[in-house]
């Protein structure tokens, strides 16, 4: 059974920094696609950034240069480092993972290429 576990949202200035991470269990983490996703409240679920098992990654244009993903192998967990946090970050972020493909493709950066999802961890952002 897949679970995955978010976890290091909080509250934070604009301009702060956070650090995501996901929990990985019945689930490999290196082996395949996994991404993040961000929801705020009256909106669809967006993808925030993508990465594959040998370390390509995507992002959306509305965090490029601000954020990272990253895998941490040995720990079998998803990160995701946010900086320069702006009020419009704020959101429940989601972690995501395929369990089918472990290259890239177009298609990950949207909520359909991935079948297990974890429970969210809030991030708000004050001005």
């Amino acid at each position: 059974q897949v679970q995955l576990v978010e976890s290091g949202g909080g509250s934070v200035q604009a301009g702060g920094s956070l650090t995501l991470s996901c929990a990985a269990s019945g689930y490999t983490v290196s082996n395949y696609c996994m991404g993040w996703f961000r929801q705020a409240p009256g909106k669809e679920r967006e993808g925030v950034a993508t990465i594959d098992s040998v370390g390509n990654t995507n992002y959306a244009d509305s965090v490029k240069g601000r954020v990272t993903i990253s895998k941490g192998n040995a720990k079998n967990t998803l990160y995701l480092q946010m900086n320069s946090l702006k009020p419009e970050d704020s959101a429940m972020y989601y972690c995501a993972a395929d369990s089918t493909a472990s290259r890239l493709r177009s298609y990950h950066l949207t909520k359909y290429a991935y079948n297990y999802w974890g429970q969210g961890t809030q991030v708000t952002v004050s001005s």
